[in-house]
């Protein structure tokens, strides 16, 4: 063999989870799966879709599969994004650890995608040990955001993505207004969002 040549072995599919409620999915979402697909090379991001978040309980307001029903209409336009239900699945509540560990195997390498808000919080999650083991950290950052890794051991890359002004909860506040959120959300969840007629006044004291 020549020098500095080496044999390669199997390729990783390099694999994006980016989870959240999705209460609802909106553009900023779309952006930072995107970016990072794009800046960490990655073959595709799951957008992984909480049934029953344990920090968030009592404040999710779309039912699973109203959530999901969106996200899947989000993504399915885009290349390389695809809507994941492995913790729909699970039928109880589940934590990070859970589901990269679901989402494990020999020729796959995981990138957990989280905001800066996000990362800033990991040091109280469950199992966070277990979760640094299991990833490389991908902090996606607005610009002029900053945030670090729990803890210094991590294997940690940075995406920044353009500062965006949407929020799944000024969205439902404006469907409870009567308001419009069209260029806030992709058209298809615009579209699904009136059909199922979601985050309507009816349940607006919940979205609040």
């Amino acid at each position: 063999m020549e020098r500095g040549l080496r044999r390669l072995g199997p390729v990783a599919e390099r694999v994006g989870v980016l989870g959240g409620t999705f209460d609802p999915v909106h553009v900023g979402h779309l952006v930072a799966a995107v970016d990072s697909r794009h800046a960490l090379g990655l073959d595709r991001v799951l957008f992984v879709v909480a049934g029953d978040p344990w920090q968030k309980r009592g404040k999710v307001v779309g039912s699973p599969a109203d959530r999901l029903a969106l996200v899947q209409a989000a993504v399915a336009p885009i290349d390389g994004l695809e809507a994941s239900t492995i913790e729909l699945d699970l039928g109880r509540p589940s934590v990070t650890a859970d589901t990269l560990e679901a989402l494990a195997a020999p020729d796959r390498e995981l990138f957990l995608l989280l905001g800066a808000d996000a990362a800033a919080n990991m040091p109280t999650w469950r199992r966070l040990e277990e979760t640094r083991d299991l990833c490389t950290l991908a902090i996606v950052s607005r610009a002029g955001e900053h945030a670090a890794a729990p803890s210094p051991d991590w294997r940690v890359a940075h995406v920044t993505i353009p500062r965006l002004d949407v929020s799944s909860s000024d969205v439902r506040e404006r469907l409870h207004d009567g308001r419009p959120i069209d260029g806030l959300c992709p058209p298809d969840v615009v579209r699904e969002i009136r059909s199922r007629r979601l985050y309507t006044r009816s349940d607006g004291d919940a979205a609040r």
